[in-house]
Protein backbone atom coordinates (compact mmCIF):
# COMPACT_ATOMS: atom_id res chain seq x y z
CA UNK A 1 0.00 0.00 0.00
CA UNK A 2 1.45 3.36 -1.00
CA UNK A 3 1.76 6.29 1.34
CA UNK A 4 -1.28 8.48 1.89
CA UNK A 5 -0.61 12.18 2.09
CA UNK A 6 -2.94 14.77 3.56
CA UNK A 7 -4.45 16.94 0.83
CA UNK A 8 -6.61 19.21 2.95
CA UNK A 9 -8.72 19.28 6.07
CA UNK A 10 -10.92 21.60 8.00
CA UNK A 11 -7.79 23.44 9.15
CA UNK A 12 -6.59 24.24 5.62
CA UNK A 13 -4.00 22.89 3.23
CA UNK A 14 -0.77 21.21 4.22
CA UNK A 15 2.32 23.47 4.23
CA UNK A 16 4.36 23.60 1.07
CA UNK A 17 7.78 21.98 1.28
CA UNK A 18 10.76 24.33 1.55
CA UNK A 19 12.77 25.11 -1.57
CA UNK A 20 15.56 22.62 -2.20
CA UNK A 21 19.10 23.74 -1.39
CA UNK A 22 21.86 23.37 -3.91
CA UNK A 23 24.19 20.42 -3.38
CA UNK A 24 26.98 22.79 -2.36
CA UNK A 25 24.80 24.58 0.22
CA UNK A 26 23.45 21.33 1.64
CA UNK A 27 26.91 19.76 2.05
CA UNK A 28 28.29 22.97 3.57
CA UNK A 29 25.48 22.96 6.13
CA UNK A 30 26.07 19.27 6.94
CA UNK A 31 29.82 19.80 7.35
CA UNK A 32 29.48 22.83 9.62
CA UNK A 33 26.65 21.58 11.79
CA UNK A 34 26.12 17.84 11.93
CA UNK A 35 29.62 16.64 10.98
CA UNK A 36 31.36 18.95 13.46
CA UNK A 37 29.10 17.65 16.22
CA UNK A 38 30.05 14.09 15.34
CA UNK A 39 33.79 14.78 15.57
CA UNK A 40 34.87 13.42 18.93
CA UNK A 41 31.45 11.92 19.62
CA UNK A 42 31.96 8.78 17.57
CA UNK A 43 34.66 6.79 19.31
CA UNK A 44 37.19 5.90 16.64
CA UNK A 45 35.18 8.05 14.21
CA UNK A 46 33.73 6.02 11.34
CA UNK A 47 35.54 2.92 12.65
CA UNK A 48 32.76 2.63 15.23
CA UNK A 49 30.32 2.09 12.36
CA UNK A 50 32.38 0.16 9.83
CA UNK A 51 35.07 -2.43 10.46
CA UNK A 52 36.47 -2.89 6.99
CA UNK A 53 36.53 -6.23 5.22
CA UNK A 54 40.17 -7.25 4.62
CA UNK A 55 42.44 -8.58 7.42
CA UNK A 56 46.03 -9.78 7.58
CA UNK A 57 47.58 -11.82 10.40
CA UNK A 58 49.98 -9.61 12.38
CA UNK A 59 50.99 -11.46 15.55
CA UNK A 60 50.04 -13.84 18.36
CA UNK A 61 49.59 -12.89 22.01
CA UNK A 62 48.30 -14.50 25.19
CA UNK A 63 44.54 -14.77 25.57
CA UNK A 64 42.83 -12.24 27.88
CA UNK A 65 39.43 -12.47 29.53
CA UNK A 66 37.89 -9.82 27.23
CA UNK A 67 39.09 -11.47 23.99
CA UNK A 68 36.81 -13.16 21.50
CA UNK A 69 37.24 -16.91 21.96
CA UNK A 70 36.84 -17.36 18.21
CA UNK A 71 40.25 -15.66 17.73
CA UNK A 72 42.11 -18.39 19.68
CA UNK A 73 44.85 -20.05 17.64
CA UNK A 74 44.56 -23.65 18.79
CA UNK A 75 47.80 -24.80 17.13
CA UNK A 76 49.81 -22.14 18.96
CA UNK A 77 47.92 -22.87 22.18
CA UNK A 78 48.79 -26.57 22.00
CA UNK A 79 52.41 -25.80 21.20
CA UNK A 80 52.91 -23.18 23.94
CA UNK A 81 50.55 -24.72 26.54
CA UNK A 82 49.01 -21.26 27.09
CA UNK A 83 45.96 -19.92 25.19
CA UNK A 84 47.01 -17.51 22.46
CA UNK A 85 44.88 -15.38 20.14
CA UNK A 86 45.57 -14.13 16.65
CA UNK A 87 46.00 -10.39 16.11
CA UNK A 88 45.15 -8.90 12.75
CA UNK A 89 45.92 -5.75 10.82
CA UNK A 90 42.56 -4.73 9.51
CA UNK A 91 42.02 -2.99 6.20
CA UNK A 92 39.85 -0.02 7.12
CA UNK A 93 39.07 0.94 3.56
CA UNK A 94 35.32 0.84 3.02
CA UNK A 95 33.37 1.15 -0.18
CA UNK A 96 29.84 2.31 0.60
CA UNK A 97 26.80 2.24 -1.65
CA UNK A 98 23.59 4.16 -1.10
CA UNK A 99 20.45 2.57 -2.56
CA UNK A 100 18.03 5.48 -2.47
CA UNK A 101 14.28 5.09 -2.91
CA UNK A 102 12.99 8.34 -4.46
CA UNK A 103 9.48 7.10 -5.22
CA UNK A 104 6.44 9.28 -4.68
CA UNK A 105 5.82 8.22 -1.09
CA UNK A 106 9.16 9.59 0.18
CA UNK A 107 8.07 13.12 -0.76
CA UNK A 108 5.76 13.08 2.26
CA UNK A 109 6.43 15.03 5.43
CA UNK A 110 3.89 16.36 7.91
CA UNK A 111 6.25 19.12 9.08
CA UNK A 112 8.95 21.22 7.48
CA UNK A 113 11.04 18.17 6.44
CA UNK A 114 10.13 15.36 4.06
CA UNK A 115 11.40 11.79 4.06
CA UNK A 116 13.24 12.59 0.84
CA UNK A 117 15.08 15.51 2.49
CA UNK A 118 16.08 13.28 5.42
CA UNK A 119 17.43 10.68 2.98
CA UNK A 120 19.45 13.33 1.13
CA UNK A 121 20.91 14.70 4.37
CA UNK A 122 21.79 11.18 5.57
CA UNK A 123 23.61 10.37 2.34
CA UNK A 124 25.48 13.68 2.46
CA UNK A 125 26.56 13.12 6.06
CA UNK A 126 27.68 9.49 5.82
CA UNK A 127 29.26 9.92 2.38
CA UNK A 128 31.33 12.87 3.59
CA UNK A 129 32.22 11.05 6.81
CA UNK A 130 33.62 8.21 4.72
CA UNK A 131 35.27 10.06 1.84
CA UNK A 132 37.31 12.36 4.06
CA UNK A 133 39.09 9.18 5.24
CA UNK A 134 39.87 8.13 1.68
CA UNK A 135 36.94 5.77 1.15
CA UNK A 136 34.72 5.57 -1.91
CA UNK A 137 30.95 5.94 -2.22
CA UNK A 138 28.48 5.10 -4.97
CA UNK A 139 24.71 5.22 -5.38
CA UNK A 140 21.80 3.51 -7.11
CA UNK A 141 18.78 5.80 -7.47
CA UNK A 142 15.21 4.55 -7.89
CA UNK A 143 11.89 6.28 -8.57
CA UNK A 144 9.39 3.84 -10.04
CA UNK A 145 12.31 2.26 -11.85
CA UNK A 146 16.10 2.29 -11.49
CA UNK A 147 17.06 5.68 -12.88
CA UNK A 148 20.80 5.91 -12.35
CA UNK A 149 23.86 4.05 -11.07
CA UNK A 150 26.58 6.41 -9.83
CA UNK A 151 29.94 4.54 -9.76
CA UNK A 152 31.86 4.47 -6.47
CA UNK A 153 34.53 7.16 -6.22
CA UNK A 154 36.18 9.22 -3.50
CA UNK A 155 36.52 12.89 -2.71
CA UNK A 156 34.31 15.80 -1.72
CA UNK A 157 33.54 16.68 -5.34
CA UNK A 158 32.11 13.22 -5.90
CA UNK A 159 29.89 13.58 -2.82
CA UNK A 160 28.56 16.83 -4.31
CA UNK A 161 27.83 14.96 -7.55
CA UNK A 162 25.91 12.21 -5.69
CA UNK A 163 23.85 14.80 -3.77
CA UNK A 164 23.09 16.70 -6.97
CA UNK A 165 21.89 13.55 -8.73
CA UNK A 166 19.65 12.64 -5.76
CA UNK A 167 18.11 16.11 -5.76
CA UNK A 168 17.42 16.06 -9.49
CA UNK A 169 16.20 12.47 -9.80
CA UNK A 170 12.47 11.90 -9.54
CA UNK A 171 11.56 15.59 -9.45
CA UNK A 172 8.96 15.00 -12.17
CA UNK A 173 5.96 13.07 -10.89
CA UNK A 174 4.81 10.02 -12.88
CA UNK A 175 1.70 8.75 -11.07
CA UNK A 176 0.33 5.30 -11.72
CA UNK A 177 3.17 2.85 -11.06
CA UNK A 178 3.68 1.56 -7.54
CA UNK A 179 7.08 1.03 -5.94
CA UNK A 180 8.81 -2.28 -6.62
CA UNK A 181 11.72 -2.17 -4.20
CA UNK A 182 12.90 -5.59 -5.37
CA UNK A 183 13.99 -3.96 -8.65
CA UNK A 184 16.32 -1.60 -6.81
CA UNK A 185 17.84 -4.38 -4.69
CA UNK A 186 18.26 -6.76 -7.62
CA UNK A 187 20.00 -4.05 -9.67
CA UNK A 188 22.34 -3.41 -6.74
CA UNK A 189 23.20 -7.13 -6.63
CA UNK A 190 24.33 -6.84 -10.25
CA UNK A 191 26.13 -3.50 -9.93
CA UNK A 192 28.09 -3.96 -6.68
CA UNK A 193 30.89 -6.43 -7.33
CA UNK A 194 33.17 -5.86 -4.33
CA UNK A 195 32.08 -6.51 -0.76
CA UNK A 196 30.76 -3.18 0.52
CA UNK A 197 28.73 -1.39 3.15
CA UNK A 198 25.29 -0.95 1.59
CA UNK A 199 22.73 1.55 2.88
CA UNK A 200 19.15 0.97 1.73
CA UNK A 201 17.25 4.24 2.25
CA UNK A 202 13.51 3.79 1.85
CA UNK A 203 10.18 4.01 3.63
CA UNK A 204 9.74 0.38 2.45
CA UNK A 205 6.24 1.15 1.18
CA UNK A 206 6.44 -1.24 -1.73
CA UNK A 207 4.92 -4.16 -3.53
CA UNK A 208 5.83 -7.41 -1.71
CA UNK A 209 8.77 -9.59 -2.68
CA UNK A 210 11.72 -7.34 -1.79
CA UNK A 211 12.64 -9.34 1.32
CA UNK A 212 14.36 -12.13 -0.62
CA UNK A 213 16.47 -9.65 -2.60
CA UNK A 214 17.48 -7.92 0.65
CA UNK A 215 18.50 -11.28 2.12
CA UNK A 216 20.66 -12.06 -0.93
CA UNK A 217 22.25 -8.63 -0.66
CA UNK A 218 22.98 -9.28 3.01
CA UNK A 219 24.81 -12.50 2.17
CA UNK A 220 27.35 -10.58 0.07
CA UNK A 221 27.58 -7.21 1.80
CA UNK A 222 27.17 -5.44 5.12
CA UNK A 223 23.63 -4.09 4.78
CA UNK A 224 22.09 -1.29 6.83
CA UNK A 225 18.42 -0.49 6.26
CA UNK A 226 17.61 3.18 6.83
CA UNK A 227 13.87 3.15 7.41
CA UNK A 228 12.40 6.59 6.63
CA UNK A 229 9.09 7.45 8.25
CA UNK A 230 6.91 10.33 9.40
CA UNK A 231 5.08 10.50 12.70
CA UNK A 232 1.70 10.66 10.94
CA UNK A 233 2.38 7.25 9.43
CA UNK A 234 2.30 5.74 12.90
CA UNK A 235 -0.60 7.60 14.44
CA UNK A 236 -3.23 9.96 13.02
CA UNK A 237 -4.37 13.05 14.90
CA UNK A 238 -8.02 13.95 15.38
CA UNK A 239 -8.24 16.32 12.39
CA UNK A 240 -11.88 15.75 11.46
CA UNK A 241 -12.89 14.98 7.88
CA UNK A 242 -9.88 14.93 5.55
CA UNK A 243 -9.03 13.90 2.01
CA UNK A 244 -5.96 11.68 1.71
CA UNK A 245 -4.18 10.98 -1.55
CA UNK A 246 -2.05 8.02 -2.56
CA UNK A 247 1.28 9.64 -3.34
CA UNK A 248 2.04 7.14 -6.11
CA UNK A 249 -1.24 6.35 -7.86
CA UNK A 250 -3.03 9.66 -7.22
CA UNK A 251 -6.13 7.92 -5.83
CA UNK A 252 -7.96 9.89 -3.14
CA UNK A 253 -9.83 8.73 -0.06
CA UNK A 254 -12.24 10.70 2.17
CA UNK A 255 -11.77 9.67 5.81
CA UNK A 256 -13.09 10.74 9.21
CA UNK A 257 -10.10 11.00 11.56
CA UNK A 258 -12.48 12.03 14.33
CA UNK A 259 -13.54 8.37 14.48
CA UNK A 260 -11.65 6.86 17.43
CA UNK A 261 -11.99 3.30 16.11
CA UNK A 262 -10.55 4.34 12.74
CA UNK A 263 -7.52 5.95 14.38
CA UNK A 264 -7.03 2.87 16.57
CA UNK A 265 -7.16 0.55 13.55
CA UNK A 266 -4.72 2.80 11.70
CA UNK A 267 -2.25 2.73 14.61
CA UNK A 268 -2.62 -1.05 14.94
CA UNK A 269 -1.93 -1.53 11.23
CA UNK A 270 1.12 0.75 11.44
CA UNK A 271 2.50 -1.15 14.45
CA UNK A 272 2.02 -4.47 12.65
CA UNK A 273 3.77 -3.16 9.57
CA UNK A 274 6.71 -1.93 11.65
CA UNK A 275 7.04 -5.32 13.35
CA UNK A 276 7.00 -7.05 9.95
CA UNK A 277 9.68 -4.68 8.64
CA UNK A 278 11.98 -5.28 11.58
CA UNK A 279 11.50 -9.04 11.23
CA UNK A 280 12.42 -8.79 7.54
CA UNK A 281 15.56 -6.79 8.34
CA UNK A 282 16.57 -9.26 11.04
CA UNK A 283 15.95 -12.21 8.73
CA UNK A 284 18.18 -10.61 6.09
CA UNK A 285 20.95 -9.95 8.63
CA UNK A 286 20.57 -6.19 8.15
CA UNK A 287 20.81 -3.64 10.93
CA UNK A 288 18.10 -0.97 10.94
CA UNK A 289 18.35 2.77 11.49
CA UNK A 290 14.86 4.21 12.02
CA UNK A 291 14.96 7.82 10.80
CA UNK A 292 11.91 10.04 11.32
CA UNK A 293 11.41 13.34 9.53
CA UNK A 294 11.80 15.21 12.81
CA UNK A 295 14.91 13.36 14.06
CA UNK A 296 18.31 14.88 14.71
CA UNK A 297 20.75 13.20 12.33
CA UNK A 298 23.79 13.42 14.61
CA UNK A 299 21.95 11.99 17.63
CA UNK A 300 20.53 9.16 15.51
CA UNK A 301 23.95 8.19 14.16
CA UNK A 302 25.61 8.36 17.60
CA UNK A 303 22.93 6.14 19.15
CA UNK A 304 23.35 3.64 16.34
CA UNK A 305 27.15 3.63 16.71
CA UNK A 306 26.85 2.95 20.44
CA UNK A 307 24.38 0.14 19.80
CA UNK A 308 26.75 -1.54 17.34
CA UNK A 309 29.66 -1.15 19.76
CA UNK A 310 27.72 -2.80 22.60
CA UNK A 311 26.62 -5.59 20.28
CA UNK A 312 30.23 -6.19 19.21
CA UNK A 313 31.32 -6.33 22.86
CA UNK A 314 28.66 -8.90 23.68
CA UNK A 315 29.50 -10.98 20.61
CA UNK A 316 33.16 -11.11 21.67
CA UNK A 317 32.35 -12.07 25.25
CA UNK A 318 33.05 -8.61 26.66
CA UNK A 319 31.13 -7.05 29.54
CA UNK A 320 28.81 -4.12 28.71
CA UNK A 321 29.84 -0.88 30.48
CA UNK A 322 26.50 -0.78 32.33
CA UNK A 323 27.44 -4.00 34.13
CA UNK A 324 30.90 -2.86 35.18
CA UNK A 325 31.03 -1.57 38.78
Amino acid sequence: MADLKLVHSAGGTAPAPPAARSAQDLLHRIEWTVLRRLDGSLLGDYRTLFRGFGIDLADLREYQATDDARAIDWNATARLQVPHVRQFIEDREVTAWFLVDLSGSVNFGSGATTKRAMATDFVALVARLLTRHGNRVGAVLYTDRVELVVPARGGRQHVLHVIDRIQKTGSLRRPGRTTRLAELLERALQAIKRRSAVFVLSDFISDPGWERALSLLGQRHEVLAVWLYDGLERELPDAGMVIMEDAETGQQLFVDTHDTDFRRRFASFAAGREAALRAAFSGAGADCIALATGDDLADTLIRFARLRKRRAQLASGGVPPALVR
